[in-house]
This record gives structure tokens, sequence and C-alpha cells, in this order.
């Protein structure tokens, strides 16, 4: 049967109310499930939602509140109590936490520069981690975390957790059997309308503040409060930019449906366009990813215009030989290659979209196969190996606009090749004492 015939059959069948099956979802498996006692390392803004996700989860248990803000450890253990009846141990060191025989996994929502080196200390001391996207703050952290995962044997899930949609993975199953004939480019965008932030000012640290343990691996410095608590995100020594922020759950999807890995060239444009201010990434961004067997991707990213794309400020499009779909969080399109819609499916769970703290099914689901994985061997949605590849093709976007805008790659190990200067941005400087060890 030819591509284009399968592709108008499949779409026959699903308009007379058939449907094809999806991969299971976060699937039990009866008489395997014992409570997991988790502890939450970061808990303001995306890591206050998971906490409230994780309490609510069945075979779980909040056991401890970790952060260095006192203020959110007191706030979140109250929400547990309320949820839940129980009040956690709450401490701003999480590394008491490591020393915790009664836990048995940590969750990171921490700022980006956290991300890997806390999941390594975390998988020292034998715990099992659901880390927050991205899943490091430069390539070479993304390797050290991947080799200690191996080397530990732990679970490592990644919270993107579009990977556990049932619609997706079933309209990425269709793409791959052919849905759309030959599937070779995807298109990825987040668009928003964040204000400026001012530049930065010393200032006193607060006193529910422990500024030197925020700090953690990153090099010293004054603190000043457009760091804490989301700004951070725009400094390099911090965060990763728009592209890791939010374009690591498209970029995922795109390379998830093309079934590809390293690319052999990446290409970026753009800068700090709205803003004179204290922002150091960029607000606008184009980077385009060129693959060995003849596809491509293109992340468009708009952190202060929110024209949206499509009807939606986030979203992926997977174009084919014989038609297109357009995938988000909400579920997926199919289109034919006059943009004529075949059909469509809705997830069944609802989920935030563009809200920074995120939230709803989704994210039940997500969380609810990386505790059956821990009970039962239920295979992980994403686990780190996998999606450290897509997390690392993002910072390869922003290395590629930190240094000649355009590189070449080892499609291999996503490493840029002839270019010492994106070399140079593969890791980082750590303060004294505080390099990851794998």
């Amino acid at each position: 049967m030819s591509t284009r015939r399968k592709f108008l059959k499949t779409a026959a069948l699903t308009g007379a109310g058939l449907t094809i099956g999806a991969p299971a979802i976060g699937k039990n498996i009866l008489g395997a499930n014992r409570r997991v006692n988790v502890a939450m390392f970061g808990v303001n803004g995306r890591g206050g939602a998971l906490t409230k996700t994780f309490a609510k989860a069945t075979d779980s248990w909040i056991h401890g509140i970790g952060d260095v803000d006192s203020r959110a450890v007191e706030k979140t253990q109250k929400a547990v109590y309320d949820l839940k009846g129980h009040r956690p141990t709450g401490n701003q060191d999480f590394r008491r936490f490591l020393d915790d025989r009664d836990v048995d996994a940590v969750v990171i929502a921490t700022p980006d520069h956290w991300h890997a080196p806390m999941a390594i200390m975390a998988l020292e001391a034998g715990k099992d981690v659901y880390l927050e996207k991205p899943c490091s703050h430069n390539p070479q952290e993304g390797e050290w975390l991947v080799a200690k995962q191996k080397k530990t044997g732990k679970l490592v899930q990644m919270g993107n957790q579009t990977r556990s949609s049932v619609t997706l993975n079933k309209i990425v199953k269709e793409i791959k059997e052919g849905l759309i004939g030959e599937a070779y480019a995807g298109k990825a965008w987040y668009a928003n309308t964040r204000g400026g932030i001012g530049s930065p000012k010393k200032t006193y640290r607060p006193e529910w503040l422990n500024w030197e343990l925020w700090q953690g691996p990153a090099p010293r410095k004054d603190y000043h409060e457009g760091y804490v608590h989301y700004n951070w995100h725009w400094y390099w020594d911090y965060g990763t930019g728009e592209i890791l922020n939010n374009g690591t759950h498209e970029i995922d999807m795109c390379r998830w449906a093309l079934g590809v890995d390293y690319p052999t060239r990446v290409t970026s444009s753009g800068g700090r366009f709205h803003f004179n201010d204290g922002w150091e990434a960029f607000d606008t961004q184009n980077v385009g990813y060129e693959f060995a067997d003849k596809k491509t991707i293109n992340w468009e990213g708009r952190s202060c215009n929110g024209m949206p794309f499509w009807n939606r400020g986030r979203g992926s499009l997977i174009h084919g030989t014989e038609g297109t779909v357009l995938m988000d969080r909400q579920g997926y399109w199919v289109y034919d290659l006059k943009g004529k819609e075949i059909r469509k499916e809705m997830e069944a769970a609802k989920s935030v979209s563009m809200d920074v703290r995120g939230g709803g099914g989704l994210d039940d689901l997500h969380i609810r196969n990386f505790i059956s994985a821990i009970n039962s061997g239920e295979a992980l949605n994403s686990p780190i190996d996998d999606a450290n590849t897509s997390v690392t093709i993002c910072h390869l976007g922003n290395i590629a606009q930190r240094t000649t805008g355009s590189l070449d790659l080892d499609p291999k190990t996503g490493k840029p090749l002839n270019n010492p200067a994106a070399l140079e941005l593969w890791g980082r400087e750590y303060e004294k004492g505080w390099t990851p060890k794998v």
C-alpha cells in the first residue's frame, strides 16, 4: 500500500469512529506498588506545582521540602498539610535529605545551574530522580549526568511531560508508520510578552535566603534581587535562555516525531532586541538544525512578542511528503498537503499551556509513570539518556548564537567541529569545590 493510500485510509477509519491503539502511559502493574518517599528540591513556581501533583499521586508521599528560601519551605509544608494532613520535614539545605535513608526519590525544580550537579549528587546518594527540564546548564553536564545514571543504575526522568501524552504517543507512532508519507521537517515555536527586567543592582541579601547555597556550583557574585526567583533564566551563569526554558518541549517533540538524534549543522540568528537591560540571553531567536538523513528542525523563540503562530503561543508542526501534523499539549491535528484538516484528537487530560508553573493532566501522567517505574519496572517515558539529546540540541542553538552563528557538528556526539570558541561553551567554570564528580 502506498503511503498516500495509507494516509487517506487512516483518516477515513478514524473519521468513522475507529481509533488506532496508543501506547499504555503510566499503567501500574498490580501487586508491585509501595509508597515512594519523595523529597522536593526547589519549590518556588514550578516546584510548588510539582509538589502538589506528587502529593496527590498514588503511592507517593512527600517526605521533605528543601529550598534556599525559608518562606518557600514553610509555604509548601502548609500546602502539603492542607492536601494530605501531614507536614513534611523542611530544610534550606537539600543535602540533609540526601543523607536521609527514608528518602527514595528526589524531585529537582531549582534554577538550571543546579539541575545536573544536584541530580548527580542524588544519584551518588542512591536516590531516583525526577529532574525538571533542562537536565543541564551546559552539554558537558548532560554527558556527566548520563554517565552517572548508567554507573549507578538509578532512574532519572526528565520533566518534559509531553512524552507522557496519550495522544502524542499515538500520533508520533502513526507518523513513523507513514501517516504523512516521509516526515522530513519540524517547526517548533514559543511566543510570550515578557517585560524588561532592569539592570543588576547590588543590594542586601534578605534574611530568608541562603545566597551561598543558591549559587552553589556557579562562580560567586554579589546578590541582587533580579536573580531571585525567576529572572535568573536570562543570565548565563544560572539560566539557559528561552530555547531551553520552553523550547526544550517543542524541539523535543519534533526530534521525537522525526526520529533524529544529533544534527550535522546548526545555525542561529537573533539577539536582545526589546529592552536595554540586564537580560543576557536572547529575546528573539531563530535556530535551524540540519540532520544527516535530509531532515530539518527550525525553532522560533520570541520572549517579548506574543504574536501567536497557528493561533497558539507554543507548538510543533511536522511536515511530510503527504501531509502535516500539528502537535501541542492539547492534542494533535492532521492536514493534507493543501492544509485541509483531515482529523484531530484532543488529550483527555487537560494541561496548562503557557503558565510558568505548569501543572495539569500531563504532569499527572508523567509523574505516575515515574512512580510506576520505581515500583514495577515500567519503562520511563523520558529517560535521561534520550532526554539529554534534546537538551544538548537546544544548548547548541545558544552556542551557535553566542559564537560564530553556525556550527558544524559531530553527529555521534553533538560536539562542534573545528571551533575552539564553541567548545569553550561546551562546559563551564565552577566555584571551587563544586565541580560535579562522576
